[in-house]
């Protein structure tokens, strides 16, 4: 009999302890694996071609104007973004801004307390309606889809239907006079002067989110959560990640940031009207997905959220100083969301071919 010899590998060798794993990756790899690559490239497009045809776009007020358009949006983009990236859905963001709006406004107007007393009733409420979102995906395993669809229509009627029922108007009364209105409007609604920019507190506000946002995804456990949750929520299950409860956490997280925002509306102008906010959750949506983030899950990044409702405040603004008809702003945004998807896609096919 004949023994074989083995085979012989004439790799070289690595030193022991090199895993592959952890092998660090080139720059150029690194930064075409980034999820915000693409919108960067299309907010640089944007911002030179407003900056050629609107005379007045690249003056300091405008920049501070384009900002908070940018930062209103961009308030709601990150825990969208997030969620997205856990793999759901909420199409009751946009109403549930003005629902904890309202709530603050009535409570501080009926009971004739402080406002503040409101502002706290009113993150309470609305934390509970971000939880109630998250339980119910959980338990009925429903899609996303369909369960914040209801929240949706269910918070619409509410807005409209109470908001008539106790101020016998479509709007809640104006609470500018009561107690402790100066101290929430400089906390949701103030604004500072640097040289000539005027800059909304919303700027902080949203700053503050997508750096909090990034440290999470990047730097804890529970961004871990996150991503595997929304890869692949069966295989997360098998090696011990809380699905339900990281589920329930970004929708709170929703809420929490839709708290936020309604507060700031309420602050800045003391009045809401019951109908606002219709629509916006597909203006939240598309500010991530031009960010990077995948319809599919378990891709994306919170700077990229703040990249795409940064690219939403050149457009809207852009348009404007452009002086055209803003008609056409609608057509703007749903071209940017096809070109943003396409380029995203290319970027992503370019970095998994890459390694």
């Amino acid at each position: 009999m004949t023994a074989t010899a083995p085979p012989v590998d004439d790799r070289p060798e690595r030193p022991a302890g090199d895993d592959e794993r952890l092998l660090r990756a080139s720059p150029l790899r690194a930064l075409l694996g980034r999820p915000e690559l693409g919108s960067v490239v299309g907010a640089v497009a944007v911002f030179l071609f407003f900056a050629v045809v609107a005379d007045s776009f690249l003056r300091a007020a405008s920049f501070g104007t384009v900002l908070y358009a940018a930062s209103t949006i961009g308030i709601m983009a990150v825990p969208v973004a997030l969620l997205m990236i856990g793999g759901e859905f909420d199409l009751s963001a946009g109403v549930m801004v003005t629902s904890s709006a309202l709530i603050s406004s009535m409570i501080s107007y009926q009971m004739t307390a402080n406002v503040w007393v409101g502002v706290l009733v009113s993150l309470l409420v609305t934390l509970a309606f971000g939880a109630f979102n998250g339980v119910l995906l959980t338990r009925t395993k429903l899609p996303s889809f369909i369960i914040t669809l209801g929240t949706f229509l269910m918070l619409t009627g509410l807005n409209l239907g109470l908001t008539k029922l106790i101020s016998r108007t479509v709007s809640t009364k104006s609470i500018g006079d009561m107690e402790g209105f100066s101290s929430a409007r400089k906390l949701f609604a103030s604004q500072l002067t640097i040289g000539d920019v005027d800059l909304k507190v919303t700027i902080l506000w949203w700053a503050a989110l997508v750096a909090l946002a990034t440290w999470i995804l990047l730097r804890t456990r529970f961004g871990n959560w996150i991503f595997a949750a929304g890869g692949n929520a069966e295989a997360a299950r098998a090696v011990g990640v809380p699905v339900r409860k990281t589920k329930i956490g970004l929708y709170m997280g929703v809420a929490f940031c839709a708290w936020v925002s309604g507060q700031h509306l309420l602050f800045s102008f003391d009045v809401v009207q019951s109908g606002e906010g219709v629509g916006n959750e597909l203006i939240y949506i598309i500010a991530a997905v031009i960010g990077g983030c995948l319809i599919t899950g378990g891709y994306g990044s919170a700077i990229g959220s703040a990249v795409g409702a940064f690219i939403f405040g050149m457009t809207s603004k852009g348009i404007v100083y452009a002086e055209w008809n803003p008609d056409w702003f609608k057509f703007f945004l749903g071209a940017m969301l096809l070109l943003a998807t396409l380029l995203n896609a290319w970027v992503r096919k370019r970095a998994e071919a890459s390694r």
